[in-house]
């Protein structure tokens, strides 16, 4: 480290601590040395006034001026003596401050070393390990405990990051492996005919486009993890109008009441954000006649721009609710496909929420289905 002028100071905390104690030391011995001897050369003064020559006729002044000149010169040698002593006391003292200093900054800082050394040993592979918490509550322990916080962070987004990594390839592989064996039956038959090679084909093909919206929900779901590089004015009522399911009684009832909620986002995200919320109210749900709804609601709650978006359904149990937030997660079959999506559309929804410095909570709804809310930054906070 470069100090003043250039000067280099040690690295080490210890150190500096040392030298800190050190200084601040001198500095309150000068100023207690500087004050005993003013103290002491006023003292001197009224003693030497005092203190006269004997009475004498008037034919004797010199035995006055010598008495008078003796006690000056004596008090002389007691101020530097005085002076002198106190120096050589004060560097002595000096020395032994930083001795003290080195040993009390070993001691406060041995704490922080085993914490450093602790540290210095955890790695990715090694984060369920966790700093010692026991000791009295003082800064060195909420510093632990902080970073006992940050490890367990890390480590919960590793195993994330592990999970997702095993299911995407799963996910990309289980087409993969379902082409190569409709094409290996298509070849191996010679007697197959151009109808056979045809729904060899559209099976390929159907196969391919299931990649697709695979690869196309990965890649928005990086974007939204990304955050925003550019904001405009959307309004989620407008949003939502947009993407309304056709009332064809094809579908669940869809119920909607739309006032304005204003915000500042990314309009393809926000599009993104509610068609994967309505598009999780339809498909999961009750079988067409069987009193199946949607609900859809925008506005301001608490000052926010919000969407909620309610559904019949079967009961959702409320400890498995947020792991619906996550990749590749779906209720009950949570590794198997079938008609009920990728896994990835609430995930989605997550992302582009957090983008937008947003939150999404869910409750189970109380005859069933799912309530989802979705809260973002006003556009134009009061």
């Amino acid at each position: 480290m470069t100090g003043v002028r250039g000067l280099a100071l040690p690295a080490s905390v210890r150190w500096r601590l040392t030298l800190l104690y050190g200084g601040l030391f001198v500095v309150a011995g000068a100023l207690l040395l500087a004050l005993t001897y003013a103290l002491f050369e006023r003292g001197s003064d009224g003693i030497g006034r005092k203190v006269s020559a004997p009475p004498v006729d008037q034919g004797a002044p010199a035995l006055r001026g010598y008495v008078e000149s003796s006690l000056e010169v004596q008090r002389g040698d007691q101020l530097h003596t005085l002076l002198v002593e106190s120096g050589v006391a004060l560097a002595l003292m000096t020395v032994a401050s930083l001795a003290l200093g080195w040993i009390v900054a070993g001691r406060v800082l041995a704490p922080l070393r085993t914490m450093t050394d602790a540290a210095r040993r955890i790695s990715a592979d090694d984060l369920h390990e966790r700093l010692a918490t026991d000791r009295p509550r003082d800064e060195l322990h909420d510093l632990a405990a902080q970073f006992n916080g940050l490890l367990a962070r890390l480590e919960g987004a590793f195993a994330a990051q592990r999970r997702f990594v095993a299911n995407a390839s799963h996910e990309l592989r289980t087409p993969l492996t379902l082409q190569q064996a409709v094409v290996d039956v298509a070849l191996d038959d010679p007697d197959a005919s151009a109808d056979t090679l045809r729904a060899a084909c559209l099976r390929v093909r159907a196969a391919g486009q299931e990649q697709e919206r695979l690869i196309e929900a990965l890649l928005m779901l990086a974007r939204g993890q990304q955050g925003l590089e550019s904001k405009e004015p959307v309004d989620l009522a407008d949003v939502v109008r947009a993407v309304l399911p056709p009332s064809d009684g094809a579908g669940p009832a869809v119920r909607a009441e739309l006032g304005a909620a204003p915000l500042l986002g990314d309009r393809r995200l926000i599009e993104r954000l509610v068609v994967n919320l309505v598009d999780n109210a339809v498909r999961h749900n009750h079988p067409q006649g069987k009193g199946s709804w949607v609900s859809l609601w925008t506005g301001t709650a608490h000052g926010l721009p919000t969407l909620r978006v309610t559904n019949s359904g079967p009961p959702v149990p409320a400890e498995q609710i947020a792991g619906l937030f996550e990749p590749f997660r779906r209720l009950g079959a949570q590794r198997t496909r079938h008609r009920d999506g990728l896994g990835l559309g609430l995930s989605i929804v997550v992302a582009v929420a957090h983008a937008h410095d947003g939150a999404v909570r869910a409750w189970p709804g109380p005859d069933g289905g799912l309530l989802v809310e979705a809260a973002f930054p006003a556009a134009y906070p009061p």
